[in-house]
């Protein structure tokens, strides 16, 4: 399986964006995690496209190689801002069906800038709308928190739901990742994987350590196990 860590940016410390990113980026990291709330499908407010225009240069190895912007939008309506994210520079950008009036003209505004697109699942949402549009996503995102807040815990019952999609992503025999969001640390990392997860995304367990290197080489070590 080829993983996939990525830091979440809402967990870094905002006075030094720029350096957080590069910093992870040095430890090791694959995809750097941009969590966009609204204040209104989420009770919080964080970064607009903007702030992912100004991070862009960043997102970079020291050896200048790109590294890609993943955005979820934790926002609704949808449309208007993940087009103006895709201007800002979004690798992949990911939204909530229940936030979109029309999932599949979402999906298909997003793909139309040359971005990758996702679908965002929460904790208690079924997964029926997937089999809908599987053919059309390049990521589910599996919620295990509820969407809002960093720091929260892992709730268990996701892992079912992983075990879920990747059956469902096997079935379609496309290239989809399977990304994971809440709680994930280096003590429950490998039960993730195990249940058919593939890209992991950590805030608090990465930016709230003062060696970022150690947590995502001690990650890799689970996953490798």
């Amino acid at each position: 399986m080829n993983y996939r860590i990525a830091p979440s940016i809402l967990s870094a410390d905002f006075a030094r964006l720029g350096e957080e990113i590069q910093q992870v980026i040095a430890a090791g990291s694959d995809w750097i995690h941009f969590d966009v709330m609204d204040n209104h499908y989420v009770p919080n407010l964080t970064f607009g496209p903007m702030v992912c225009q100004a991070l862009k240069p960043h997102a970079k190895t020291a050896a200048g190689v790109p590294v890609p912007i993943d955005v979820h939008l934790m926002i609704s309506p949808v449309d208007a801002l993940a087009a103006q994210f895709a201007d800002a520079g979004a690798d992949l950008i990911s939204f909530h069906p229940d936030a979109s009036g029309h999932v599949h003209r979402s999906i298909q505004a997003i793909k139309s800038k040359g971005v990758q697109a996702g679908l965002v699942f929460n904790p208690a949402e079924p997964l029926d709308v997937l089999d809908w549009v599987i053919d059309d996503i390049d990521l589910v995102l599996i919620m295990s928190v509820n969407p809002g807040f960093g720091g929260q815990s892992f709730i268990d019952s996701a892992l079912r739901k992983i075990e879920d999609v990747r059956k469902r992503i096997t079935a379609c025999g496309k290239d989809i990742r399977l990304e994971v969001d809440g709680g994930i640390k280096v003590d429950n990392i490998r039960r993730v994987a195990d249940a058919g997860a593939d890209t992991f995304v950590a805030g608090s367990a990465i930016f709230g350590k003062t060696d970022y290197r150690g947590v995502v080489n001690a990650m890799r070590a689970e996953l490798a196990r």
